[in-house]
């Protein structure tokens, strides 16, 4: 009885398909051969006696995933049910499946109009992925009508792409089983479709891997690999102040010895001076006198940066004066040498009284001077040296809401910072030049003004930007600068013309953050697409795409070799990048929340994040590039490795972070009674 049955639906079915399609010859003829089969036998012929049973069981379900939207909520549920009680071994690797699934079988119901379905599909299983994709999910929760998915260009993207899944080759055997035994024809469509597996032998990644293991890509997949296999030179500039510091010290160094004496007392005397500067009491000067000392037995296990290769500069290089250059000289023979043994203390600038109006916060490169961008639309910035002769513990966001700030009306009758008014726009970005005398400003208006920290006044104002502008970065040289906007575009900059040099254009969203290689031939960008992207200065094309983060790029730095790249996302993941290679070196977890700011010390020896969890984390970079494969494995949790340090804050998430020429390690961030 079965079989008759499932013999007419079959029939039904391949009729009801022809004709659906439009096959009107096949379906004639179709109907032709079964009045023919029925007249001259009394009894039809079954089709099952002709077809292969799996065959008959597939166009069943298949018919069955013609019928309806049920098929999708089924289809997921198994899936789901069976990935959560697999084995634990291979459990975290079939968990991968679970996301890019979900949001096909969302959009194809949406696709095919049936949105209420849809609604309830993604409302029943969007906890799954809350923790890992929730911004998607907020994205996606918009989507309500099928015109929608071609006009969100996240949910067109998202159907043009395919997954990468990394997965070993006996999860791989398990999930094509359990596809063939459920014969869920909706759920093995969408994985043929959409997702690309990377099938290795042996056993599973470790869960620690899991950042890397799975990438959304569009069809631009071949073409990012093609992009990344570009030649990048990404050593140091040619007669560069390391370079030439390095020679002296080789011609010198008995000299050095047998001087070093009287070294340390001229050192104590800069480092006075700088500590004058930046405000700092006479515990401050102590601290720096330590590490002055910490330097000075440090710097035999120093390794000298003999392997990096040199390379010409693209752009002409700004006339730096004899005097500045003795400066850097003298800062950079003194720099207090860090490393997994030798950690740096932090001094840490806070805002107070800013009433949520603070946007961001920049330290200048000796830390004597912190500027801060509000939503009031003004820049203003800070002499450390002038706070720490009037004895302000803290830096004021208004005028008068304290007894100190109070205490330096009346007693000088001057504010104790200095306010830079014309921006039409609350201020998102601000960068001091490497000598201090010039801090540039992005704002909302979408311009970039340029002022002068002696004269006090705004010089140029640079337009060029459709949209608010998000950051702005002076390269490590200065005059040049590089901005990145909501328009989806970088751009780079001269101190001397109005019009941007080169537009880089590549990102299908924000650019919400950009960085300068060392050797200033290459500009880093981060977006809100989840991927960094690093651009040619000279030609503005894009020469490496790095994919794997899974939340907006929110922060960047360069190692002072040139050699690597760190990148924070806003869940709070740093990963590692190799330049030439373009793959993820390894991935640092620890934080919670938004990674805002990162910077590498001078030596590169050590990385420094800081977060929206109120905590500055120092990383060990030497660990975390050269640990192999097989030991992190081993490890089980890779990061912890490499974490070296954890400083809270009481409440102030950092806002930025700076190592100096010297190696001091100032931060900066807003009281925040909410956090």
């Amino acid at each position: 009885m079965s079989e008759a049955v499932d013999d007419e639906s079959v029939r039904k079915f391949v009729a009801a398909y022809l004709k659906k399609k439009g096959f009107k010859q096949a379906e004639n003829a179709f109907q032709e051969e079964l009045n023919k089969n029925t007249n001259s036998s009394s009894s039809p012929i079954s089709f099952n006696s002709q077809l292969d049973p799996d065959v008959a069981k597939h166009i069943l379900s298949f018919s069955q995933y013609e019928e309806g939207p049920a098929q999708y909520q089924d289809g997921y549920a198994k899936l789901r049910s069976w990935t959560y009680t697999s084995l634990d071994l291979y459990r975290h690797e079939l968990l991968r499946v679970l996301y890019p699934v979900f949001i096909h079988c969302f959009m194809d119901l949406v696709a095919k109009g049936h949105i209420q379905d849809a609604r309830t599909f993604f409302n029943s299983f969007r906890e799954d992925h809350e923790m890992m994709h929730l911004r998607d999910l907020q994205k996606l929760e918009g989507v309500l009508s099928p015109s929608h998915l071609e006009e969100m260009e996240f949910a067109h993207s998202l159907r043009q792409s395919k997954v990468n899944i990394k997965i070993c080759q006996y999860s791989y055997e398990l999930l094509l089983q359990f596809l063939h035994k459920s014969q869920s024809t909706t759920v093995l469509g969408i994985i043929n479709e959409h997702i690309n597996f990377q099938v290795s032998p042996g056993q599973p990644s470790s869960i620690s891997e899991d950042a890397e293991a799975v990438t959304l890509t569009g069809s631009s997949l071949d073409s990012a690999n093609q992009i990344n296999q570009k030649e990048i030179h990404w050593g140091l500039l040619e007669d560069s102040f390391e370079e030439r510091l390095e020679k002296a010290g080789a011609l010198d160094s008995e000299k050095a010895e047998g001087e070093s004496k009287e070294g340390d007392g001229d050192e104590n005397k800069k480092k006075s001076s700088e500590g004058a500067k930046q405000g700092s009491s006479n515990k401050k000067l102590k601290k720096d006198k330590a590490s002055g000392a910490t330097a000075k037995t440090a710097r035999p296990e120093a390794t000298p940066v003999t392997a990096v290769p040199r390379v010409k500069p693209e752009l002409t290089l700004p006339v730096i004066p004899t005097e500045v250059e003795q400066s850097i000289f003298e800062d950079l023979r003194t720099r207090v040498q860090l490393s997994s043994a030798a950690l740096p203390s932090v001094s840490f600038y806070t805002f107070i009284n800013t009433h949520n109006g603070l946007n961001c916060s920049s330290i200048s490169h000796d830390g004597s001077m912190v500027a801060g961008g509000f939503s009031d639309s003004s820049l203003k910035v800070w002499d450390m040296a002038k706070i720490g002769q009037q004895g302000l513990d803290s830096l004021q966001g208004e005028n008068g809401t304290t007894t100190s700030s109070e205490q330096v009306l009346s007693n000088g009758g001057k504010k104790p910072y200095t306010l830079f008014q014309g921006h039409s726009g609350p201020v998102y970005s601000a960068t001091f030049n490497p000598l201090g005398d010039f801090i540039l400003s992005s704002s909302a208006d979408s311009t970039v003004r340029l002022w002068s920290t002696k004269l006090n006044a705004n010089l140029v104002c640079y337009k060029g930007h459709n949209y608010p502008v998000w950051d702005v970065q002076f390269s490590p040289v200065g005059h040049y600068f590089a901005s990145a906007s909501h328009d989806r575009t970088a751009r780079i900059w001269s101190m001397d013309r109005i019009q941007p040099l080169r537009i880089m254009a590549g990102h299908l969203s924000d650019v919400d953050c950009v960085q300068w290689h060392a050797n200033c031939n290459y500009v880093a960008t981060g977006s809100s697409d989840k991927t960094v992207r690093l651009w040619d200065v000279q030609t503005g094309e894009c020469v490496r795409i790095f994919i794997g983060h899974r939340s907006m790029v929110l922060s960047l730095a360069m190692s002072p070799d040139g050699r690597y790249m760190a990148s924070g996302d806003e869940d709070g993941t740093i990963m590692m990048w190799d330049l030439s290679t373009g793959r993820c070196v390894t991935p640092l977890t620890g934080h919670t929340s938004c990674v805002w700011t990162l910077d590498f010390s001078g030596e590169g020896s050590l990385l420094a994040s800081g977060s929206a969890d109120c905590t500055v984390k120092l990383w060990d970079v030497t660990a975390s590039t050269k640990l192999p494969r097989t030991e992190e494995n081993k490890s089980g949790n890779t990061s912890r490795l490499r974490s070296l340090r954890t400083l809270p804050t009481k409440s102030t998430p950092v806002y930025s972070l700076r190592f100096s020429r010297r190696n001091l390690l100032f931060a900066s961030g807003v009281l925040s009674k909410t956090v």
